[in-house]
């Protein structure tokens, strides 16, 4: 070979190497992500969604982070003082917190992201009904004080469960809180390139290089150090499983948020693909009644549907016939947590009519044959599957059902109308709950039950709210547990909604992915071996 052949050719193969290097390190530092749904709202105050929490997480920061023992821990607070009498909380900010735009995050910010977040919590409004003054003497320091003690005020503060209390710039935080923001700042560990954002195919942030995690500890849940190492996350929706977990095999991406578990073993057998548990307090499904319109403005009728459903089935069909995938038999909160109990369960677990029997009672319960919009979720696979168990038992009940598919994108949307249902409207849905939301009676949006303050569906129903309001009060947790036993035992009567059971479900990754954090979607912590 002539040496200038050779040194062409060198230089070529050079070229070539530095390109796949180069190629190999960007890779490397970019995760891909199939998550449950398209994000359609961007707000997390506005939506209980929890595609927008796990947006909320990447972009903004908590002032506490809740661990896995369900305790707060301090975030973006450096530490916080109570008077001797219990009603003044003083907060002080640690060093080194900045927004993407570079300003410094303040008192005042907290203040007001506070309030915004409050108008539209149940925790929120809570804390805020005792709230004497919400100030920040300085940029460092923010107070409560409070008309009475209240144990709770770190839980609010930690609040993790959708709508999450997430701090944002003042000028946003002054956004109406029915309102969305209009632009994506926080001070989180990744930024929201909304210039890359190609609606229903592709979300994608990118790391804070400025971001400063907190020092000491470990990451647990929401609580410890937010280590980032991905420079870039791809949220790429995929809402067909097939298509998911043949881009997972062929390493086309990353992370696969929610495989349907009729789909594990054929992940598992992947020796490329590994999955992992999603935490010990799985997902509660839950069937959501619009109570402003008939028929199920009714307890009488609401009842007889729960008295229709079984949970067994409804959990067969959302996790298969692998018992230890899911629990049936469970109330309003989540099983094995301080509040659970057997208060009222006969309403589910005891003798129950026959389906003809109810169906002779419905009429006199006040159905007269109105149409119901019942919405369901094409590219969510477990609510898909208990859409199609509620389906059959309203029909078989005689009830007339208008079976409205649509992507969950859209539903989120929709199910905020008041309208009747022959104007926009709706009349049900069904739709789950982690575990960790429905731990206690404020935390469980769906049980709320005032009226217009209360979650899409707005049940007011008295009897449960004042026993709510009460819960709030309680001098120490017997006293809760108390009171959690007579709210479970009259929602079970009233009906604000239905619980469909619990199920466990299992995250898939390739297998040099490692460090997600259990029972959290969060994208601190991971990394690729």
């Amino acid at each position: 070979m002539q040496r200038r052949g050779f040194l062409a050719g060198a230089a070529t193969a050079a070229a070539v190497t530095g390109r796949r290097a180069w190629g190999q390190t960007q890779a490397a530092r970019l995760l891909r992500y199939v998550p449950q749904a398209d994000l359609t709202v961007i707000d997390p105050v506005l939506t209980t969604a929890y595609i927008t929490r796990y947006h909320a997480t990447m972009v903004w920061d908590q002032l506490y982070g809740i661990d896995s023992k369900l305790q707060p821990q301090p975030q973006m607070v450096d530490g916080h003082s109570l008077s001797d009498d219990g009603r003044v909380w003083t907060f002080t900010l640690r060093d080194g917190l900045r927004f993407h735009d570079g300003e410094p995050v303040r008192g005042r910010d907290c203040v007001a992201s506070i309030k915004r977040w409050a108008a539209r919590d149940p925790m929120g409004q809570a804390l805020l009904a005792r709230v004497a003054e919400l100030t920040a003497p300085d940029d460092r320091r923010f107070i409560i004080r409070l008309t009475r003690p209240f144990s709770l005020v770190l839980n609010c503060l930690s609040k993790i469960g959708p709508p999450a209390l997430m701090v944002m710039p003042e000028r946003l935080a002054a956004t109406d809180p029915f309102v969305s923001i209009k632009e994506v700042i926080g001070s989180g560990p990744f930024r929201f390139l909304a210039n890359e954002r190609v609606v229903g195919s592709k979300v994608v942030y990118a790391r804070n290089q400025d971001y400063q995690p907190r020092q000491g500890g470990k990451p647990d849940w929401l609580a410890g150090p937010k280590i980032v190492n991905f420079d870039r996350v791809e949220w790429v929706v995929m809402p067909d499983p097939a298509t998911a977990a043949a881009a997972l095999e062929n390493a086309e991406v990353d992370w696969w948020e929610n495989p349907p578990n009729d789909l594990l073993p054929m992940l598992e057998r992947d020796h490329t693909v590994r999955t992992e548990g999603n935490g010990p307090l799985g997902t509660i499904g839950t069937a959501i009644f619009n109570q402003l319109h008939p028929p199920f403005d009714k307890p009488e009728v609401r009842r007889i549907v729960l008295e229709a459903m079984s949970q067994t089935d409804f959990m067969t069909a959302a996790a298969g016939t692998n018992h230890k995938l899911w629990r049936d038999g469970i109330g309003i909160f989540t099983p094995g947590t301080p509040m659970a109990s057997s208060a009222g369960l006969q309403a589910i677990n005891g003798p129950k009519r026959d389906r003809k029997t109810l169906k002779q009672a419905l009429p006199g319960a006040g159905y007269r044959n109105e149409r119901i919009v019942f919405m369901a979720s094409s590219d969510q696979a477990v609510q898909n599957a208990e859409d199609a168990v509620a389906l059959d038992v309203l029909q078989k009940l005689g009830i007339n059902v208008d079976y409205q598919v649509m992507d969950w994108g859209t539903l989120v949307q929709r199910r905020a109308s008041k309208e009747p249902p022959d104007k926009g409207g709706w009349n049900m849905f069904i739709t789950g709950w982690s575990g960790l939301d429905m731990t206690t009676p404020i935390t469980n949006q769906t049980l709320r039950s005032n009226g217009a303050k209360a979650w899409f569906g707005w049940p007011d129903l008295p009897p449960v709210q004042t026993l709510i309001e009460a819960w709030l009060e309680a001098p120490d947790v017997p006293a809760q547990q108390r009171i959690a036993r007579e709210i479970q035992g009259k929602a079970l009567e009233l009906v604000p909604y239905i619980p469909t059971g619990q199920y466990f479900s299992r995250t898939a990754c390739r297998h040099d992915i490692t460090g997600i954090i259990p029972g959290q979607f969060v994208f601190w912590n991971v990394r690729r071996t």
